[in-house]
């Protein structure tokens, strides 16, 4: 029999069926001796259970009464009921009775927990919960101490069930459960924190970020207690992005599986155990990156992957470190730092944060590869560096790791035999990808051994050959691969085997395509970092029929991968058939075309962004950055004037929004260059955008363009750019008369423009802002608002976030709070749509700053701590400083006069000055280290409102 008590008390016979107990005296009894089954229950404990403090006279042999009839209710050929001396026992064992079986699985699953065995965690967690029916000891009275202490035990198993769901990425399926947890038990702070988590996880961290408000505002007004350690925890995990996790891989993902290399993978992880930095060697097609990947995938902690193949000039390696960081060179609302390079910001960025940092393909921008790689180390000490190459970094202190091909069995050996090497094995595999049928047997053993001993176990060369297994019999693949090596023993002498071995391959491969095939896979090459199917048939330039069987092929040939929409191919195979580009003359013509789409694309894509499709404008500009910055570098190399200008132009924006001002600038710098000091006839715009962008990472001597009125007035047509208006102004300030001036220059651009909703909007963000400053609150309130009815009416959310920023500041100013609050909290959760860490760093420290004015110092100091945190990850030392200026004031109001000068101190090392915000943030510290002086001198520290 089993019993179940969790929930109406139950006996359920072996079959399944039930069997009844009688009325609710007898299944109080009975679930009174459950409660101890196997264990004598004194008739004093039955009595007080089953009639309370006031027994009726004669309880003890109304007692026998009921023991005697559920021994007739229950089965004659069990009688579990026992008398004793003492007492009565159930003579059940205790895994028959479902609270005891649940309490056993819930352990054992905690056990697997802790163990980190998700999966057998989850499994017994759900079988222990899935014992419940309802309330425990349903049918009991006077046993409240057991049934809460079950409930609780109910409670912690379904947080470890959940605990495990998250480890195992799980995350959408839990938010409603969780946001139930949370309702009906709004003090369990684990419960809250998992919510958060898995918000966070999903990409949504701005309802987790509200999460631990209310967490923090329950605990308040219900016990008068902060959040504990454990939830202040999650929440600057949050803040940090460090539970975005597995909502984005940090490592390419793999389509195959992983052959071979156990020796090679143990010793990269030995290396990375006692070196800081590791390259693997060896030549095209070894395996450098796979290696890599799968040795990065099972270090312990933070990884990021930097892919630099795509890569056309050194001078970007920084940048696309930055970018793999998810990091900006600055934020929304502020122009880079003058001076203040990628690397620095790469420095600060690292500077405490331990981290493993793959960088791939490093061969042909070695020099500033392993120059960037010696700063961040010296620099930043927890930093690690993996870098495959094919030649070392020559760094003091790196460890090589050269690869050269997989292993080979030896010369007769046997089927069994051969399947053990790694070589066999991978084309046993890949084989199969494409030959379902196709096995190493006696009969083709020694021709697939010919075939991995030519190609000296090289994996690509094994895996370009096994793809042909598709079209070609194993005899022939073997033949015609002897065939061409022959043929090759005449060159070049001087080149490694391995080296004419791959270039063989790929040339014997190259010679089994059609013509088609082969004109897609030399024009491919014109593309960096992949392709649309869309981009690569227009830029080829073969009839769509055609084009989509070419490119099927090439597919199937292994000349071409496929993954997410988009079209690569491998480094060897591209570097290949660019010489076959060349070879045809095509190389200047495919230049033009790629620039073509490119800049019709970019344009295209400018207009988006003010719009609501903004956030999926920026990812397919974010996806094709390799080949936009690729196309202006080519423009700008081959003199292409218009073409060059013309794509700094409209990437001007998308630089903005995602704080790439640095990169930006240096390619408007080298455009200029090629411009000349005044505008070419026709280009005025895109040379102004030229010279802001260049201008806004201190690009040295640029051409003047005067003030923002005589840009404005200079123009003859709308701005196919509207953006220049904005970078005008942060570049040359606002008119030196105020908020009239302001008025009077946009009544001029309104003129020119006509009512376009974006550009009104904007010039009422710039009058609201100048009448801020000129201390005229109600009318900027208005001009502000006007502003954000107009970006919320284009779906900006760049210029909703700025305007509700200026607008929460504003009402913080006039004493308003709550609206100061709703409005920071909505810029925020904006902010983070668009991905900004710094910018998030940057909100927080306002929405610090309007906490601290209504004295809400617990507040204020989360927002200034998880300011910090950020700003401090991306490496963003302005608002380091101002975010400890925040935490100093704090301090001060708090009278904690010792830390509010710590702070300030602090704040004053580093990153102030070049640049008005720096600047502008010192003189602050200052003034506010005089005030704890006078503080200090006079024992009582200042109030909130001084801050």
């Amino acid at each position: 029999m089993r019993f179940r008590i969790l929930g109406p008390t139950q006996v359920v016979l072996a079959d399944g069926r039930e069997v009844p107990v009688g009325g609710p005296r007898l299944r109080a009894l009975l679930t009174l001796l459950l409660l101890d089954a196997g264990r004598v229950v004194s008739a004093e404990r039955l009595i007080d259970g089953l009639y309370g403090e006031q027994p009726p006279r004669g309880a003890a042999n109304a007692l026998q009464s009921q023991v005697s009839r559920l021994r007739q209710a229950l089965p004659a050929e069990h009688d579990p009921v026992e008398l004793h001396p003492a007492g009565y026992r159930l003579a059940v064992d205790p895994d028959d009775v479902d609270a005891y079986r649940f309490e056993r699985l819930a352990e054992a699953g905690s056990r697997a927990l802790g163990g980190g065995d998700w999966p057998r965690a989850a499994g017994l967690l759900r079988e222990a919960l899935e014992l419940w029916r309802g309330p425990a000891l349903a049918d009991a009275t006077g046993v409240s101490a057991q049934a809460a202490r079950l409930d609780e035990l109910r409670l912690a198993a379904i947080e470890n069930r959940v605990e495990a769901d998250l480890a195992l990425g799980a995350h959408g399926t839990l938010i409603a459960e969780l946001r139930e947890l949370v309702v009906a038990h709004p003090l369990r702070e684990r419960s809250r924190g998992q919510l958060m988590r898995a918000l966070a996880a999903l990409g949504r961290p701005a309802e987790a970020l509200a999460e631990f408000e209310d967490a923090r505002h329950t605990l308040a007004d219900q016990l008068g207690v902060d959040p504990s350690a454990e939830l202040a925890a999650v929440h600057l995990a949050v803040l940090r992005g460090e539970e975005r996790g597995s909502a984005e891989s940090v490592l390419p993902s793999q389509l195959t599986t992983f052959v071979g290399r156990e020796e090679e993978l143990k010793r990269v992880g030995d290396l990375l155990g006692e070196r800081r930095l590791v390259t693997l060697t060896g030549p095209g097609g070894a395996g450098k990156t796979r290696l890599a990947i799968e040795a990065a995938g099972r270090v312990d902690g933070e990884v990021r992957f930097v892919e630099l193949a795509g890569l056309a000039d050194g001078s970007d390696v920084p940048q696309a470190v930055l970018s793999a960081l998810g990091l900006r060179d600055a934020g929304l609302r502020a122009p880079a730092e003058s001076g203040w390079q990628t690397t620095d910001r790469l420095v600060e960025a690292l500077a405490e944060r331990r981290l493993l940092l793959v960088l791939d393909n490093c061969e042909h921008v070695l020099v500033d590869a392993a120059r960037l790689a010696a700063r961040l180390l010296s620099a930043c000490p927890a930093l690690r560096v993996l870098a495959t190459s094919r030649e070392p970094l020559g760094l003091a202190g790196e460890a090589l790791c050269p690869l050269s091909g997989l292993t080979l069995p030896p010369l007769g050996a046997s089927v069994l035999d051969a399947d053990e090497y790694a070589a066999v094995g991978l084309f046993s595999q890949r084989a199969a990808d494409v030959a379902p049928d196709f096995t190493v047997t006696p009969a083709n053993v020694e021709m697939v051994l010919r075939i991995c001993r030519s190609l000296d176990g090289l994996p690509l060369a094994i895996e370009l050959a096994a793809a042909r297994l598709r079209a070609l019999p194993v005899a022939e693949v073997a033949a015609r691969l002897d065939d061409r090596f022959r043929l090759l023993s005449t060159g070049n002498r001087a080149a490694s085997p391995r080296h004419r071995t791959l270039r063989a391959v790929v040339e014997w491969s190259w010679d089994l395509l059609d013509n088609a095939e082969r004109q897609v896979a030399r024009r491919l090459t014109v593309f960096a970092g992949g392709a649309t199917l869309e981009a690569a048939e227009l830029v080829c330039g073969l009839p769509a029929a055609e084009f989509v069987d070419a490119l099927t092929g090439l597919v199937d040939k292994s000349f071409v991968e496929m993954a997410g929409g988009r079209y690569r191919m491998l480094e060897t195979v591209r570097a290949f058939c660019a010489e076959r580009l060349a070879e045809a003359g095509e190389a200047d013509q495919l230049r033009r075309a790629h620039t073509a789409y490119f800049l019709e694309f970019a344009w295209t894509a400018s207009d988006r962004l003010r719009c609501a499709e903004q956030l999926h404008w920026l990812r397919r500009l974010d996806a094709e950055r390799d080949n936009l910055h690729a196309a202006l570098r080519r423009a700008t190399a081959a003199g292409d004037a218009s073409d060059a200008a013309g794509m700094v132009a409209a990437l001007s924006f998308y630089w903005w929004l995602r704080g790439m001002r640095g990169e930006g600038a240096r390619l408007a710098a080298d455009v200029l260059e090629l411009l000349g000091t005044e505008a070419p006839p026709g280009l005025g715009e895109e040379f102004a955008l030229c010279v802001y962008n260049a201008s806004l990472a201190g690009s040295g001597s640029l051409p003047s363009l005067g003030t923002q009125r005589s840009v404005i007035r200079s123009l003859d047509r709308p701005p196919r750019q509207p953006f220049l208006l904005y970078l005008s102004g942060i570049s040359t300030g606002p008119p030196s008369g105020g908020a009239e001036d302001v008025d009077e220059l946009m009544g001029e651009l309104r003129r020119l423009v006509g009512p376009d909703p974006w550009i009104n909007a904007l010039g009422a963000m710039g009058s609201g802002s100048a009448l801020m400053w000129s201390d005229q609150r109600d009318r900027a309130r208005a001009a502000l608002a006007t502003a954000l009815d107009g970006f919320r009416g284009t779906g900006d959310r760049w210029g909703t976030m700025i305007t509700l920023g200026a607008l929460g500041e504003l009402a913080a100013w006039q004493g308003d709070p709550e609206t100061a609050g709703a409005h920071m909290d909505e810029a925020m959760g904006l902010v983070e749509a668009l991905g900004s860490a710094v910018d998030q760093a940057d909100m927080l420290r306002t929405r610090g700053e309007t906490r601290l004015r209504a004295s809400d110092l617990a507040g204020a100091h989360d927002d200034f701590a998880g300011a910090l945190f950020l700003a401090q990850r991306s490496g963003a030392p302005e608002f380091v400083a101002s975010a400890r200026l925040g935490l100093a004031q704090v301090a001060r109001v708090r009278g904690d006069l010792a830390a509010a000068r710590r702070f300030c101190e602090e704040a004053l090392t580093g990153g102030l000055t070049g640049w008005y915000v720096g600047e502008a943030a010192r003189a602050e510290i200052i003034l506010v280290l005089k005030e704890i002086t006078e503080a200090e001198k006079a024992g009582a520290p200042p109030s909130a409102d001084g801050a």
